[in-house]
């Protein structure tokens, strides 16, 4: 409750557009007054603005007498006017002051505003004239213990993760933010698609009587005064680039007449709506969850006639955010595609204890009595978790929405060309430097002295570096650029972009030339395999490797030695393809009974024993060929053919183990250091990386697969004191190591996630997670990407799929005992 005179300030609206060169500032103020007494009121009104140094570039002062409102306007021109934008976002302090006709101070106010023109131009969305990339997020409110209720501290969280990621934007949806987050955003530099707070899309769309609500009159003063207050407040914000009419809520008379209000009271932005499709109440072609090759086809349409920018996409549920860069790669490649906004930031969960006290988030289904309406986990989609921690996905929209590029990187004159992909700051601020290793040893670490200006190319040169490339391993070079110095919430030495480069492919397997084949002996039901220091049981019945002890070690928990695989632990993305159940014979596959068919075993220069498995669910084959050294080294080779399958899909191919849970850590060769899949991995850098292994998790807030590692040319598996197994690619392969158990990261075959609360079984949560006292190895030939186009039913890309025509595939790994990790580079020597 307040008070205010009854001659007072009742609006005002900054104009601060630029001119048409973009360079100077077109100021202008309107001022409305009110008097809420009968009697005539004399006053005066002064504005002053002033720069950041608190100079003041413009002023004035107006008098006058009103009875009830009256309108008082200024406009100045500003030369070489700093501009806002998200890259810089310059403010000025405007104040305002109302006097009565003795002078006397009635009123007054001041606020931040920044100078800069959104508009539409050539088919283009343009800040400052330039044609922005908008690398956006949806954001709604949420806490995850306070729900709707965000805490300015938890507000100033999510601007610093903005900032740290690469987000330049966010659209509000669906419903305009607290006054606060403006004023962030204003500050930071962050694009606002301000959203109004209509959503009906469960009326439909339908335009006849009766229909979409966009279209039925009774309705039309309720869009109306929700668009005007949006408006209204927001106005003076120079952060606000566009205005969104809502969110799936059909279109219609509606929706033309607010397009229609907002282009009368504010036509300095551009106004979108998704549902308005092509029609002619939205500036900004905006759909949802286009597909990278659908919007390609919008750009090559010539009839095309605005700029798209989706307005969700990348749909962030569970583990997922695969293939973005296949978005950007074509977004980067036609002017009249500017970027979007994923769905969503952050997931909204809302903490809970469990009658064992663990905290786990729960969702939808955990709320209310019986038969209460549901939707599940649908509302756990964002990039990041809900206590603001970050997942693999979140570093690759880190990747993928970075400003700077390295690019056409020559390893004979060891060059690169830096690309300045901001559109108004050069890179000053920033420090470059460059790592070169050799298969995980660092060799030399430098930096490059370059400045580039915006949307401008230089090439840079790493001093000598012919010298460390003279040789057959592989080297690796990466390159970084770093904040400088603490800006707006980015700290000083913080990675704003990166990219990395290999020279030379990985040497092959370097194994004796005097291997000597390993004894064989018959036992009943096994084949016993020994040599020096070890032995191995293989069960004649169903071909399994049952037991593999070296130096009195033992590496098969249980009798769980390697078997073909093709299940993983299902994702909310093939939940919604339904994948779960049209390809349910792979994991009846995965789990059948094994049954050994023409089991051998041949001795001569080689010991081998080979069988075949048959999947008459699937109509596959695998045939499996181990190679046994005297020396314990153990060679895997499998022939794999489902060219016969009439199901469409392999969700992967690989072999399934499991080691005592004495094998603790995990160093391994290929990219890392967090989980990656083959269509979200640019983010992941192939490197040398060690970890425990109960660290090789990522724990999602319905639990899924992962903790899976790609572009492998080695792993090795070992105890604190460094003995273990070595598992070497013949041709890369991906693996996970985890002591989580597949089963406990799955759930039903359908998660019928639209059933009301207590009707259907309840989907696992984070505190499922449960270790097992042994390692669940996985090393796959493949398995198929995560995908994220929408979690509906949209698959991975064809490219990141696994079809059975693809077989016969042959792949195979090498298995060696090692005493420590020092052992390990003397096999790629």
């Amino acid at each position: 409750v307040y008070a205010r005179p009854k001659t007072h300030i009742a609006d005002f609206f900054a104009h601060t557009p630029l001119d048409e060169n973009y360079k100077n500032g077109k100021f202008a103020l309107d001022v409305t007054i009110v008097n809420t007494d009968n009697a005539t009121e004399n006053f005066s009104v002064s504005y002053e603005l002033k720069d950041e140094d608190g100079k003041v570039v413009s002023k004035g002062s107006q008098s006058g007498n009103t009875k009830e409102n009256t309108l008082i306007t200024f406009a100045n021109d500003i030369p070489n006017v700093k501009q806002w934008s998200a890259e810089e976002p310059n403010l000025y302090t405007l104040a305002i002051e109302l006097k009565d006709a003795n002078n006397t101070t009635l009123e007054a106010t001041a606020v931040k505003v920044g100078f800069r023109t959104a508009e539409i131009k050539n088919n283009q969305f343009l800040v400052n004239g330039k044609p922005v990339l908008i690398k956006g997020v949806n954001a709604h409110e949420h806490d995850e213990y306070t729900g709707h209720y965000v805490s300015e501290e938890l507000m100033r969280k999510d601007f610093e993760l903005f900032r740290k990621y690469n987000v330049n934007t966010v659209r509000t949806s669906h419903y305009p933010q607290p006054e606060l987050f403006y004023k962030l955003a204003d500050e930071y530099g962050i694009y606002v698609i301000d959203e109004a707070n209509i959503e009906s899309h469960g009326m439909g769309y339908d335009l006849r009587k009766g229909g979409t609500l966009g279209n039925n009159l009774l309705f039309l003063e309720s869009h109306l005064n929700r668009t005007r207050n949006m408006v209204e407040r927001d106005k003076n914000h120079p952060c606000v680039v566009t205005w969104s009419l809502g969110n799936e809520a059909g279109n219609g008379y509606n929706f033309y007449e607010t397009y229609r209000w907002i282009k009368k009271r504010d036509n300095s932005r551009p106004v979108q709506y998704e549902r308005a499709e092509m029609e002619w109440n939205t500036d900004i072609y905006c759909p949802m969850y286009s597909t990278p090759a659908d919007i390609e086809r919008y750009a090559r349409n010539p009839r095309s006639d605005r700029p798209l920018i989706l307005c969700e996409y990348a749909h962030a549920m569970g583990n997922s955010l695969g293939n973005f860069i296949d978005y950007w790669d074509i977004i980067r490649k036609y002017p009249l595609l500017q970027g979007g906004c994923i769905w969503d930031w952050v997931d909204q969960g809302i903490a809970q204890k469990d009658e064992e006290g663990n905290k786990f988030w729960a969702y939808g289904g955990d709320f209310g009595p019986k038969g209460t309406p549901s939707s599940g986990n649908f509302c756990i989609n964002g990039v990041i978790f809900p206590d603001r921690t970050t997942k693999p996905h979140t570093e690759e929209m880190r990747k993928v929405y970075q400003n700077v590029w390295f690019k056409n990187f020559d390893p004979e004159k060891g060059t690169v060309e830096i690309y300045n992909e901001n559109f108004f700051i050069d890179l000053s601020q920033y420090d470059f430097f460059y790592t070169i290793k050799s298969q995980g040893k660092k060799l030399t670490e430098g930096k490059l002295s370059i400045n580039v200006q915006p949307q401008e190319t230089e090439k840079a040169s790493i001093p000598n570096f012919a010298s460390f490339v003279n040789t057959n391993k592989q080297v690796s070079v990466v390159f970084e650029m770093k904040q400088r110095e603490d800006t707006r919430l980015i700290p000083a030495g913080w990675v704003v972009a990166r990219e990395q480069f290999t020279v030379n492919d990985f040497p092959k397997l370097q194994l004796s030339s005097h291997l000597k084949p390993a004894t064989v002996k018959e036992d009943g039901a096994s084949i016993i395999v020994s040599g020096s220091n070890f032995k191995a049981i293989f069960d004649k019945e169903n071909g399994v490797l049952t037991s593999y002890k070296v130096n009195g070690t033992e590496y098969i928990n249980d009798g769980f030695g390697p078997r073909p695989f093709f299940w993983r632990a299902p994702t909310d993305n093939d939940y919604g393809a339904r994948l779960p159940k049209k390809l349910n014979a792979w994991k009846k596959a995965s789990y059948q009974e094994l049954k050994a068919e023409d089991f051998k075993v041949s001795q001569g220069d080689e010991t081998t024993i080979s069988y075949r498995y048959t999947y008459p669910q699937t109509n596959a084959t695998n045939t499996v060929t181990y190679t046994i050294y005297n020396n314990g080294i153990i060679r895997v080779d499998n022939h794999f053919d489902a060219s016969q399958c009439e199901l469409p899909y392999i969700p992967r191919i690989g072999m399934r183990m499991q080691l005592p849970n004495y094998i603790v850590n995990a160093e391994y060769y290929g990219r890392g250091q967090w989980e990656n899949y083959s269509d979200r991995k640019t983010s992941a850098f192939v490197d040398s990386y060690s970890s425990r292994i109960k660290d090789m998790v990522t724990k999602y807030v319905r639990p899924q697969e992962n903790g899976h590692y790609t572009d492998i040319e080695w792993v090795a598996l070992t105890q604190s004191s460094g003995k273990g197994l070595l598992f070497v690619a013949d041709e890369t392969f991906e693996f996970n190591a985890s002591n989580y158990l597949l089963e406990i990261l799955s759930d039903e075959e359908e998660l019928y996630l639209d059933a009301p609360v207590g009707t259907a079984p309840r989907p696992k949560h984070i505190n499922d997670y449960k270790p097992s006292p042994l390692v669940d190895l996985f090393i796959d030939y493949r398995m198929q990407g995560v995908g994220g186009n929408n979690s509906w039913g949209a698959l991975p890309l064809d490219q990141y799929m696994i079809k059975p025509s693809s077989t016969p595939v042959d792949y195979g790994f090498t298995i060696i005992p090692i005493k420590n990790k020092k052992e390990i580079n003397g096999y790629f020597k």
